[in-house]
């Protein structure tokens, strides 16, 4: 199984919740996913006239496509059941989250899904704590594996 991250996300956003979604593809993306030829830059999902759509998910054209390769940056559409898309328009609207993709993977079955989690941004401060944090473990790290020595 592949899985891509959207590494940027967890500096940017706290996590609140998570929630799996297929994702309808032509056949040149899922090739060039399979190939690992994704951005996640900047892509976010939309509630719209009652369906899910991701956008500005950029995947790259298939090198061995003809003229019918896709758009890399089209609006591709989230396949979730009608009580998931209704939770996911009331919490993004009532409570001003956010719904940020953060993973894509390929399962056993060859079927590409995305993980998307309701998401709250972070301000400055709070980015500043966790980049202490994140020094503060790796200056423990290099002590303890200097004690081992």
């Amino acid at each position: 199984m592949r899985v891509f991250t959207n590494r940027a996300a967890k500096h940017d956003y706290f996590f609140l919740d998570e929630i799996e979604a297929g994702i309808a593809l032509v056949g040149t993306e899922i090739k060039s996913i399979r190939a690992g030829r994704l951005n996640f830059k900047d892509s976010f999902a939309r509630v719209e006239n009652g369906e899910v759509w991701l956008l500005n998910l950029h995947i790259s054209p298939y090198d061995k496509g003809n003229i019918f390769n896709h758009d890399p940056e089209r609006k591709r559409k989230l396949l979730l059941n009608r009580h998931e898309i209704r939770r996911l328009t009331k919490k993004t609207e009532e409570q001003g989250l956010t719904l940020i993709p953060k993973e894509i993977y390929i399962n056993e079955a060859g079927i590409c899904k995305v993980m998307l989690t309701l998401a709250k941004g972070k301000k400055r401060f709070d980015k500043r704590d966790d980049i202490q944090k994140r020094d503060l473990e790796r200056e423990n790290a290099r002590r303890r594996k200097d004690e081992e020595r």
